[in-house]
C-alpha cells in the first residue's frame, strides 16, 4: 500500500520533502532502476541472489575474497580438470525439503545449459559424488570457483522447476523467502527462521523497481525507500542536503562504454572505431553529466580492477583533427551537410541505450554532437535495455551505450571471457575476434598464479585498447541514498549482494 502511494505521488507531483513517514524497525524498502522479470536465475538471478532469497555454493567478501556459500570446501585435482566442492550439511529449503549434492549439480547442469557465467568454462560434466559436487573439465580452469559466486549460479529446491525445466517458483536456502512477487515491479521477502547460517534481524525486505530516476530520488526524500540506488547527478546533488539521509558514491569496476559492431561495413576497421573515440570528449562527460571528472576513462578497465587497470597504457583522448585525418584515409568525403558519405552511403548510425541508468540518455545526446563535428550522424533509440542483446543477436546492433561491471564474479576473468573471448557476448565485443586475445583468456583462466598471469593479461589490455571494439567513456560512481538510522549497510563495490542479514535499523 505504501509503495501504490508513494508511485501514485510522484506521478501526480504530491510527493514533496514534507512527508514523512516513521521507519518500521522490523522492515527495509529497497528501490533501484532494474525490474524483475520472471523466476528464471539466467534472467533475474540477480535480484534473488542479491536479496538474500538464493544461495551459491561459493561466496566473496565485500574485498573480492572467496569464501565458503552451500560449499564449506573445494578444492582442484593435481592434473587440473575436475573440481570437487563439499556441501555444508544441515541446509534446508525454504520448503523445508534438504540441500543434497544430486540438488545442487542439477541446479548448475541448468546454469551451464542457460545463458550466464559458467557458459565460458571448460565444463564436460557437473556430477553428485555423495556430499560432493564434482565438476570436470576439458581443460585447467583455476577461476571456476570464482564463477561460482555468480547470481547465475544460485542453487533453487526441487519444487521451483516445473517437469519441462523452468523456474515457476524462487525457493532458495538463504536468509530471506519470497512472501509476494508482483514481476516486474516488486517482490517482497520475509525472514527465513530455519536459515543455516546468522539470522536476519530484519523482518520484511520490499524491494521496488523504479525505472525513473527522479522517482528514486523523491523515494528516499521521503522516506518511502530507505535504500535507493542509481540516483542521477541532480537526484545526488539534492539528497546531499537533505538530513534524514545519508548519500554515497563509491567508484566501482563498472565502465560505461560503446559497443560497436565490428561487423558492420563502417565499424570494422579499426581506424573508423578509433577515429570514433578521438571524437569523444571524455572530461567534458564526466565533468557535466556525471559530475564525477575523477571518472574520465582513460582505459576499459578502472583503476578499481588494479590488477587490469594498465599505468602503461597511452590514455584515450580527444583529437578531432586526428579522427577526420582517420576517416579520410577510409575514404569518407563530407557532403554538403557535412556529414560523411562513402560509395554513396551516409555515416549514419543508430545507438541504442536505456534509461535505468539515468546519465545514459545524457551521454548518448552527448555523442551525437561530438560525433557530428567529425561527420558521424548518430541516431538515438531509447528503449528497453533488453534491446541491446536483442540487437546482437539478431544482428541488427550498430551501436549501444550502457555499462559494463567487470567485477560481476571476484575474478574479473569470468566477465572478460563472456565479452572478448571467442564469439563475443551480448555485453561484450560484437563480430570482433582476436587470436591472440583468446588464447591469452585462456592462459589467464588456467591459472590463478597472478605472476603467471600478468603478461597476458597486458596483451588483453593493450589489444583492447588498439582496436576498441568497446569504446571507454567513464568510469562508474556507484551512487546509493541511505536512510538515517540503518546500520550495517556497505557499499558492495563488486554490486553482488545486499547482505541484509548484516543490516538492522538503530534503537533511537
Amino acid at each position: 500500500m505504501l509503495k501504490a502511494l508513494a508511485l501514485t505521488m510522484v506521478a501526480t507531483g504530491m510527493l514533496t520533502s514534507q512527508i514523512s513517514i516513521a521507519a518500521d524497525k522490523t522492515q527495509l524498502n529497497i528501490s533501484s532502476p532494474w525490474e524483475i522479470a520472471s523466476y528464471e536465475p539466467s534472467v533475474s538471478g540477480f535480484a534473488f541472489y542479491r536479496l538474500g532469497v538464493m544461495e551459491t555454493l561459493v561466496d566473496a567478501t565485500v574485498e573480492g575474497v572467496l569464501e565458503p556459500g552451500l560449499a564449506t570446501a573445494w578444492e582442484m585435482s593435481d592434473d587440473g580438470l575436475s573440481w570437487r566442492f563439499s556441501l555444508r550439511n544441515g541446509v534446508s529449503f525454504h520448503d523445508g525439503s534438504p540441500l543434497t549434492a544430486q540438488i545442487a549439480a542439477a541446479a548448475l547442469q541448468r546454469a551451464f545449459a542457460n545463458p550466464g557465467m559458467l557458459k565460458k568454462a571448460p565444463i564436460s560434466a557437473i556430477e553428485a559424488d555423495q556430499d560432493d559436487v564434482v565438476i570436470s573439465l576439458d581443460r585447467p580452469f583455476a577461476a571456476l570457483p570464482a564463477l561460482l559466486t555468480h547470481n547465475t549460479t544460485v542453487i533453487a529446491a526441487p519444487a521451483a522447476i516445473n517437469e519441462d525445466g523452468a523456474h515457476i517458483a524462487a525457493i532458495g536456502t538463504g536468509p530471506f523467502a519470497v512472501d509476494t512477487f508482483t514481476p516486474p515491479q516488486s517482490l517482497d521477502v520475509k525472514r527465513f527462521e530455519d536459515y543455516w547460517g546468522d539470522k536476519a534481524q530484519l523482518e520484511k525486505v520490499s524491494y521496488l523497481a523504479a525505472g525513473r530516476a527522479e522517482t528514486r530520488a523523491l523515494l528516499a526524500e521521503s522516506g518511502d525507500a530507505d535504500l535507493v540506488f542509481s540516483l542521477d547527478p541532480s537526484g545526488y546533488a539534492r539528497l546531499t542536503g537533505i538530513d534524514s539521509v545519508e548519500t554515497r558514491a563509491v567508484p566501482i569496476p563498472r565502465v560505461v562504454a560503446l559497443k560497436l559492431n565490428a561487423g558492420h561495413s563502417f565499424l570494422e576497421d579499426p581506424r573508423a572505431r578509433n577515429a570514433l573515440s578521438l571524437a569523444i570528449d571524455r572530461i567534458g562527460i564526466a565533468t557535466a553529466i556525471t559530475r564525477f571528472p575523477e571518472a574520465t576513462a582513460s582505459q576499459l578497465f578502472p583503476p578499481a580492477l588494479d590488477q587490469w587497470h594498465s599505468k602503461e597504457l597511452q590514455p584515450l583522448k580527444q583529437d578531432i583533427e586526428a579522427a577526420k585525418a582517420l576517416l579520410a584515409e577510409l575514404g569518407w568525403v563530407a557532403g554538403d551537410d557535412g556529414i560523411l558519405s562513402r560509395n554513396d552511403e551516409r555515416f549514419s548510425l543508430l545507438l541504442r541505450t536505456f534509461p535505468d541508468r539515468p546519465e545514459l540518455p545524457l551521454i548518448a545526446a552527448a555523442l551525437q554532437a561530438q560525433w557530428r563535428e567529425i561527420g558521424v550522424e548518430l541516431n538515438i533509440s531509447v528503449s528497453s535495455y533488453s534491446e541491446i542483446p536483442a540487437g546482437h543477436k539478431d544482428g541488427s546492433l550498430h551501436v549501444a551505450l550502457y555499462a559494463r561491471n567487470y567485477g560481476l564474479t571476484p575474478d574479473p576473468i569470468g566477465t572478460v571471457l563472456q565479452d572478448f573471448g571467442p564469439g563475443g557476448g551480448d555485453w561484450g565485443a560484437m563480430n570482433w575476434e582476436n587470436t591472440e586475445v583468446a588464447q591469452a583468456l585462456q592462459a589467464i583462466a588456467a591459472t590463478d598464479d597472478q605472476a603467471k598471469r600478468d603478461a597476458d593479461i597486458a596483451t588483453v589490455v593493450k589489444t583492447l585498447q588498439a582496436e576498441l571494439p568497446l569504446i571507454p567513456i567513464v568510469w562508474y560512481q556507484h551512487t546509493v541514498s541511505v536512510a538515517k538510522g540503518l546500520q550495517g549497510y556497505v557499499v558492495d563495490p563488486l554490486e553482488r549482494k545486499y547482505r541484509l542479514n548484516n543490516i538492522s535499523w538503530s534503537a533511537e
